[in-house]
């Protein structure tokens, strides 16, 4: 049983046809099969239009682990891969590799060269290679949900949202926060002068960062074994010092450590306020003292 798709973000869409993907194929007795591909076909089909990257390859994976998938396979999109017409690509992949038993896929889903293979063109593919193909519409709870408010989640909304700063919205179409992850670097040391050293990110290529502002979020080392900390999160230019480069730096309460070169997660909950430039390093210090109470008020107990 094979569920095919780019999932970026594993939104509450994919996370829906993930999980009726899983439930059929223990149904029939199968594996149940997510079927993805790395890099996004659009930066290869269109060289410099990838879209900002809602999910690490490594996070997408435990996403659908956590939906109960029993194969998370990647296929390499390449430009051979993207001229196979929609027969060859049910051939060679569904078939001949895969050797599905059925596939089960949203029901705007297109696939092979210029995307002119749709959901019914699958089903005749089907019948002619001896599986059984769904188009899937999200009913139930989470389509009622999405009609009460006019919402279709879908990978571009969330990107949208994030690129807004409205990450309490993106967290709802997400089922969960968007998390931002990356290696922690050296920066210029104002953090520390200021009272309030930070943790500055050097975030994926692509990565799907939200607008300036400062955000409360959830701070957790790849190392900890999941322990979250409370952390006020600048996503900006740094205004106050005429900054040019735009950085992710992390102010991680309750704790003095060097977190140089670990690889962390940012979890973003909510958005404090714009970014501003202050007259004075006090002015700044007075309303970073503020962002970090509120967001001790946002967050509560660490875990």
């Amino acid at each position: 049983m094979v569920t095919i798709g780019v999932f970026d973000g594993v939104h509450r869409g994919h996370q829906e046809l993930i999980s009726r993907t899983v439930r059929a194929a223990a149904e029939r007795g199968v594996p149940s099969v997510v079927l993805t591909f790395d890099p996004h076909p659009s930066e290869v089909i269109r060289p410099g239009s990838h879209p900002a990257q809602l999910t690490t390859l490594r996070r997408k994976a435990e996403l659908v682990e956590g939906l109960g998938a029993d194969v998370f396979c990647v296929l390499p999109f390449t430009l051979e891969l993207s001229r196979l017409t929609a027969h060859e690509f049910v051939h060679e992949v569904l078939v001949d590799k895969l050797h599905a038993a059925a596939v089960i896929v949203g029901e705007n889903f297109t696939f092979g060269a210029k995307a002119a293979g749709d959901v019914a063109l699958l089903r005749t593919l089907g019948k002619r290679f001896g599986f059984v193909a769904q188009g899937a519409e999200l009913q139930g709870l989470l389509a009622q949900e999405q009609a009460d408010n006019d919402i279709t989640f879908s990978s571009t909304y969330v990107r949208s949202c994030i690129d807004a700063g409205d990450v309490v919205a993106a967290s709802e179409a997400l089922g969960r926060p968007h998390r931002l992850e990356g290696i922690v670097v050296r920066g210029d040391g104002r953090g520390h002068d200021l009272g309030y050293p930070t943790a500055n990110l050097s975030t994926p290529r692509f990565a799907a960062v939200p607008a300036d502002g400062v955000y409360s979020a959830w701070f957790t080392r790849s190392s900890d074994s999941g322990r979250r900390l409370r952390a006020a999160v600048s996503v900006g230019t740094n205004p106050t010092f005429s900054g040019r480069e735009r950085t992710v730096e992390a102010f991680v309460l309750d704790i003095d450590e060097d977190f140089y070169g670990q690889h962390v997660s940012l979890d973003f909950v909510a958005k404090l306020r714009d970014q501003v430039r202050f007259t004075t390093s006090e002015g700044l210090v007075k309303q970073i003292d503020e962002d970090v109470a509120r967001t001790r008020e946002l967050l509560g107990e660490q875990d």
